[in-house]
């Protein structure tokens, strides 16, 4: 059993840094997700449409949230909660695939944005997708 909530166009759902405690998936409408920049201004990081998940890192995380997600016009979410999240690991865990391939999909597109040199927790650094030429040896 799913809760559904309906924001109208303009509204917040949530708020970057506060209780992460359910994810939501879009049943109708546009949500877009955004950060606080280092000036205080805003930076998009997505629009996401019917169909699309969010919010799913505080499930797993138990950390505030790491962006906000406000409603592009008007839009109908179901909501999963904590609770439902981990009756359904236990009980049914084959239904959660889809949150764990949105989970999986997501990493590799940040890992893609990375740049490179950027160092990874552990001690390797990302290495380049491309060979780079080699330096003519020095005689």
């Amino acid at each position: 059993m799913s809760i559904r909530h309906s924001y109208v166009k303009g509204e917040t759902i949530f708020y970057e840094g506060s209780t992460s405690d359910s994810a939501y998936i879009i049943e109708c409408g546009k949500v877009e997700i955004s950060t606080s920049d280092s000036q205080g201004g805003k930076r998009v990081l997505g629009v996401l449409e019917e169909d699309d998940i969010f919010g799913e890192m505080g499930l797993i995380d138990n950390l505030p949230r790491s962006a906000t997600a406000k409603a592009l016009e008007d839009t109908t979410i179901s909501i999963i909660t904590k609770e439902r999240f981990e009756t359904l690991s236990k009980l049914e865990p084959e239904l959660l695939k889809p949150l764990l391939k949105v989970l999986s999909q997501r990493l590799r597109e940040t890992l893609d944005m990375l740049q490179e040199g950027y160092k990874l927790p552990g001690k390797d650094r990302r290495k380049s997708r491309a060979p780079k030429e080699q330096e003519p040896s020095q005689v």
